[in-house]
């Protein structure tokens, strides 16, 4: 397809239209595009706003119909990859999509092309922000700090960052120190590095197709630079090795891991200001982070069927969003894995017991207390716990009592196990009249 980049377009639009969250594609797809257009013709301030060629995207916008904006973007870069409004908007359907890391890429292409532009500048560090990358988000406002009416407005920004980036690096969230707390033997382990990360360009620039060396520097730049960096090293070895499946899913598992930094951050953030704003952030990243495994384990199902682990990941995360039936299924072919037998019954009853399925649930309930062992005490509890309330919602008093009382003695103080007993012990007995 290199020799026929309108045909590579033409396939990887439609891609990326029907899965705007699949990374490897999207990537393809701007690369391709980049590789086609050219360079971006002159760069500078494109005064970010809505122009006639956008009606469009400003319709599905105002009608939040985010998929669609993808859609009318995808057609628009197609012939103009360096359109920064166009990018903007599509940026901001995914972040409204939860869809972090394609939110990422938009904003690194509209960066490309309008890399003194306010708005570009503004949004951009915005999500930097969101994702503890400090350093990167002051750059964007240093950007734009000469420019007169917005010059207030960045020095406060920046300020905030280096405050926040210090609170933040106290409690070990930021994987690089702060310049003034680096003690010698990190910037001598850090110096240590230079060396290996140049040969390891070498070796790149020799052998492009030299997939682990990509790996590695990815690290190693991680490391010492940024995680945009890393990115980049990445999907240059996705590239080169023509989409190789291991370098898929390393960039998955990294893209998860980055994700849950950011999450972390926002949970910093929000425990020590307690705001609407940062609790609202902060569910927007967990939600997107579900979802981003969700898509990363299904995909990875579907290319090892046999593999059961990945079975039950996948279908913890459907539990999670209350996707309860597609849940069920995978937890079902996860009990060919007899070691998970315990924890996996325990989970379908909990998931038919949310589709009022109970006697299915009940049944699940039963072979999890039979299933789980004394090293899985706290699953044992809750296994019987299910089974002693729900068999007393199903007005069984005897299995109740039974599965409530053995709770009771392993732990008295578990949850109102003990009230439930009280309340149990002053129901008449209906079988002994």
């Amino acid at each position: 397809m290199e020799s026929n980049p309108d045909y590579a377009i033409e396939l990887l639009s439609q891609c990326v239209i029907g899965d705007s969250g699949n990374i490897p594609f999207l990537h393809s797809f701007l690369a391709t595009l980049k590789k086609k257009h050219g360079p971006p013709k002159a760069k500078g301030s494109l005064a970010a706003l809505w122009g006639t060629s956008h009606g469009g995207m400003k319709k599905a916008a105002a009608a939040k119909n985010w998929r669609d904006v993808v859609k009318q973007g995808v057609h628009i870069i197609r012939s103009s990859p360096y359109d920064a409004v166009c990018l903007l908007a599509m940026a901001n359907a995914c972040k409204n999509l939860e869809q972090n890391e394609a939110q990422r890429s938009y904003l690194r292409a509209a960066l490309e092309a309008a890399p003194a532009d306010v708005e570009v500048n503004k949004q951009c560090a915005a999500f930097l922000k969101s994702c503890g990358e400090f350093d990167q988000a002051i750059a964007c406002w240093l950007r734009i700090s000469n420019v007169p009416k917005f010059s207030d407005e960045a020095q406060k920004a920046m300020s905030e960052l280096h405050v926040e980036k210090t609170i933040v690096a106290g409690n070990g969230l930021v994987g690089r120190e702060s310049a003034t707390k680096k003690s010698t033997d990190n910037i001598d382990e850090s110096s240590s590095t230079v060396p290996r990360i140049t040969l390891l360009r070498q070796a790149i620039e020799k052998n492009p197709a030299d997939v682990e060396s990509y790996l590695e520097l990815a690290d190693l730049v991680e490391k010492d630079e940024s995680i945009e960096e890393a990115q980049k090293v990445l999907n240059r070895a996705l590239s080169a090795s023509g989409g190789d499946m291991k370098v898929v899913e390393h960039i998955e598992d990294r893209q998860l891991r980055w994700a849950k930094h950011g999450m972390h951050i926002a949970e910093k953030r929000f425990e020590s200001e307690r705001t609407e704003a940062n609790k609202e952030t902060l569910e927007k990243l967990k939600t997107g982070i579900l979802k981003q495994e969700i898509d990363v384990f299904s995909a990875r199902t579907s290319r090892y069927p046999e593999n059961t682990s990945w079975r039950y990941e996948l279908a913890m995360r459907l539990k999670a969003i209350g996707n309860y039936p597609e849940a069920i299924k995978e937890f079902q072919i996860s009990l060919q894995d007899v070691r998970r037998k315990g924890v996996v019954s325990l989970e379908l009853g909990e998931c038919f017991q949310k589709i009022k399925q109970h006697q299915l649930a009940m049944r699940n309930y039963s072979t999890a207390v039979d299933s789980l062992t004394d090293r899985e005490t706290d699953l044992r509890k809750r296994a019987l716990y299910r089974a002693g309330v729900l068999a007393a919602g199903l007005e069984d008093l005897e299995s109740a009592k039974k599965y409530l009382s053995v709770l009771a003695e392993l732990d008295y103080g578990y949850r109102d196990v003990a009230q439930r007993l009280d309340k149990l012990d002053s129901v008449p007995d209906k079988s002994a009249e």
